[in-house]
């Protein structure tokens, strides 16, 4: 244990010795990878926002099942109830189906009044994420006394593309992002490398393990993506509060994140995404520079 704690503080005390020695190389490192985990930061925090956002508009996606006149409408719901993707299941009667419309649709009750209740006993189905639609109204369109069913097919098609389109787009920006902050950590751990090029050969040729070897170069790069990761928090915790409160203010509808609790969830998301690429760069580089020696 205390030769491990030892060899981890020579470790630590040497990977600090090698970013002093490189300032400029660190600190223009440090910027990148802040810049581009507070870029990450705000992707992140829009994505939450959006997922939060498109489950509110999920919640309001429903199925209008039409029955036939006679149908058993309390066996329908029941049945309903127990389908696959359903959420909430409720049995209108004529006569509530007519006072909705009746309520969003004034001049509906002049119609009633004329020509009677034209609105058949229907079955509301809430389904549980917008891509159970179509299987819901298919499933709920088999049901025996089901005479039609309604889903809003242009809507649930344009949502679902939006949707996956999103994701996919989020999924490549994160990818790039993390793809530019591990270049730049292995640029700067190769460059402390090659700078500590004569201090490496001897202690290759004094027989030293290769994880020895490696050691302050991985502790180098966990340094530089937990300093981008810190820096890039303490930028964007503030900024975001700011722009969430004054947007809450504008459309107070909008489920945003806000709260100091979901902002410090995503300063250690940071924090963890900063210390695995800069573990991962600094593997990379040192592993590299090491093969080219043999």
């Amino acid at each position: 244990m205390n030769r491990a704690a030892s060899a981890l503080r020579e470790h630590l005390q040497s990977a600090l010795a090698s970013m002093r020695a490189n300032r400029t190389a660190v600190l223009s490192t440090l910027t990148t990878i802040t810049l581009t985990l507070l870029v990450l930061g705000g992707v992140l925090l829009a994505g939450q926002n959006l997922n939060r956002t498109l489950a509110g508009l999920e919640r309001q996606v429903e199925v209008a099942a039409f029955l036939e006149p006679g149908a058993d409408g309390e066996a329908l719901l029941r049945h309903a109830q127990g389908m696959a993707g359903v959420a909430q299941a409720e049995l209108l009667s004529p006569e509530q189906v007519l006072a909705e419309m009746t309520r969003d649709y004034p001049y509906t009750a002049e119609a009633a009044q004329l020509a009677g209740n034209p609105f058949p006993a229907t079955l509301r189905l809430r389904v549980t994420s917008v891509d159970q639609t179509r299987v819901v109204a298919a499933a709920a369109e088999l049901l025996r006394g089901v005479e039609s069913v309604e889903f809003g097919a242009g809507y649930v098609d344009r949502a679902l593309g939006t949707l996956r389109a999103l994701r996919a787009a989020g999924g490549l920006l994160i990818g790039l992002l993390l793809g530019g902050t591990l270049f730049s950590i292995l640029n700067a751990v190769q460059v402390s490398m090659y700078a500590r090029r004569g201090e490496i050969n001897v202690m290759r040729l004094l027989g030293a393990r290769r994880s020895f070897v490696q050691g302050p170069h991985l502790l180098e790069g966990l340094l530089l993506g937990l300093g981008g990761a810190g820096l890039a928090g303490l930028i964007l915790l503030p900024l975001s509060s700011l722009l969430t409160s004054r947007a809450a203010e504008l459309v107070p509808a909008l489920p945003l994140l806000q709260g100091t609790g979901p902002l410090l969830t995503l300063w250690l998301q940071l924090a963890a995404l900063g210390a695995g690429v800069g573990l991962l760069g600094g593997w990379l580089a040192s592993g590299r520079y090491l093969r080219e020696l043999e």
